[in-house]
């Protein structure tokens, strides 16, 4: 099987950090990802929000396209390509440019599981799929940023409280955010879009972590896990 496809752009002048994205999938299926599909799609909105806005300050971006379009049970193959994404990065950059993990839906979980990597600074998850169960001692000491639609019928926001809290218990400094909307972060797009911005300027030192957000990770649990925004 091929290597995942990497989608580089950048920084413009010193780089400062990285950020990688993660698009979403499906839960099976070995096929490789359609360029039109809506989950690649949205990543790309993304992924041209925080160049646009933060690739001056020496934010490089990287959308990684999978292999596969789907997590396929304990081959966990979006995961994979994450982690071999973080591996690629090292051998170019070495291991001391901060990386932000910026995920939707499937690509959250991958995100989320790659938490744990030394280089990775912090985790945007949106909308992440998280299974009951999903691990989370991984991400202890680690910063975690959520966001999840109120009324997301796909993947229910319910199931990223349950995750965010028991990252919390396990140690991980977590902030969880809702929003109006469902799923496909098209309501309110650019909350969205400056939410995983200001996560990855924050993380990687280049500002001051954005005041709600800041707040949120350091108050207790549960209030720091289920702020409305």
């Amino acid at each position: 099987m091929p290597d995942p496809i990497v989608e580089v752009h950048p920084a413009r002048g010193e780089l400062r950090g990285i950020a990688v994205f993660c698009h979403g999938g499906t839960a099976t299926s070995v096929r490789p990802p359609r360029d039109s599909a809506l989950s690649l799609v949205r990543m790309r909105e993304f992924e041209r929000f925080v160049r646009r806005t933060a690739g001056d300050r020496g934010i490089a971006t990287q959308l990684i396209r999978y292999r596969v379009a789907g997590w396929n049970g304990p081959a966990a193959d979006a995961y994979a390509d994450v982690r071999w994404a973080l591996e690629r990065i090292r051998a170019e950059h070495g291991p001391d440019v901060p990386v932000v993990l910026v995920g939707h839906s499937m690509g959250g979980r991958a995100a989320l599981r790659a938490g744990g990597d030394p280089q990775v600074a912090a985790v945007c998850a949106l909308a992440p799929w998280t299974p009951p169960g999903e691990p989370v001692q991984h991400l202890t000491g680690r910063t975690v940023t959520v966001l999840h639609g109120r009324a997301d019928r796909w993947v229910p926001a319910a199931l990223s409280a349950d995750f965010a809290l028991r990252a919390a218990r396990a140690g991980a400094h977590i902030a969880r955010f809702t929003v109006a909307g469902g799923h496909s972060m098209v309501r309110g797009a650019v909350r969205w879009h400056r939410f995983a911005r200001d996560t990855v300027l924050g993380a990687t030192g280049i500002e001051p972590m954005r005041a709600d957000i800041a707040n949120a990770l350091s108050s207790p649990v549960p209030a720091g896990i289920a702020v409305p925004l």
